[in-house]
């Protein structure tokens, strides 16, 4: 049984945010974090989404941020992942 593609994005977001300081209170906090900054893709067959993309579906009240899951979770539930 392959893996579906939230979870192999579920996956690559919380690989990239592993070395990490959480609490995470920021938005550009967030995105300084990923090793490429706003250019850390995520990638799963055609689906494509860069840390920069995904910053734009979060506001200001999900922060902050305990853990490289908590990114992942909300940034997938509000891609409709």
């Amino acid at each position: 049984m392959t893996e579906s593609v939230r979870d192999q994005l579920h996956a690559q977001i919380t690989g990239a945010l592993k070395g990490a300081a959480f609490p995470i209170t920021k938005p550009e906090d967030l995105i300084a974090a990923f090793p490429m900054g706003a250019e850390t893709t995520c990638q799963v067959g055609d689906v494509k989404m860069t840390a920069g993309e995904a910053g734009t579906l979060l506001n200001a009240g999900d922060f902050p941020f305990t853990s490289p899951e908590s990114v992942a979770d909300t940034i997938l539930s509000r891609a409709g992942l």
